[in-house]
């Protein structure tokens, strides 16, 4: 499956890398199995969305996802404990 990325997320990984490596690998492999397998035991689908939306957690971040087709789109990527993410996302959808 191929992977996606929206702007924001991408810079989020590249700060990440920068500020915290150990935590950037976290969320990269973790993103990487959800190119193998994007529905894992712990996916969660986003409720109030048109289109199918999970989040999953990558160690003390989350990400936010969607599938189509042979297409994993990485849409937001924030701290786990930060209503943050779900403010952004509301606004996009």
């Amino acid at each position: 499956m191929d992977i996606r990325y929206f702007p924001e997320p991408a810079e989020f990984i590249r700060k990440l890398k920068k500020s915290n490596p150990k935590s950037a690998g976290v969320v990269v492999r973790k993103i990487y199995n959800l190119a193998e397998n994007p529905n894992p035991p712990d996916a969660i689908k986003m409720k109030g969305a048109k289109n199918a939306f999970w989040r999953v957690a990558a160690g003390a971040h989350r990400i936010v996802y969607s599938v189509q087709e042979n297409m994993l789109t990485v849409e937001f990527i924030g701290k786990r404990n930060d209503d943050e993410i779900y403010r952004r996302f509301n606004r996009r959808k």
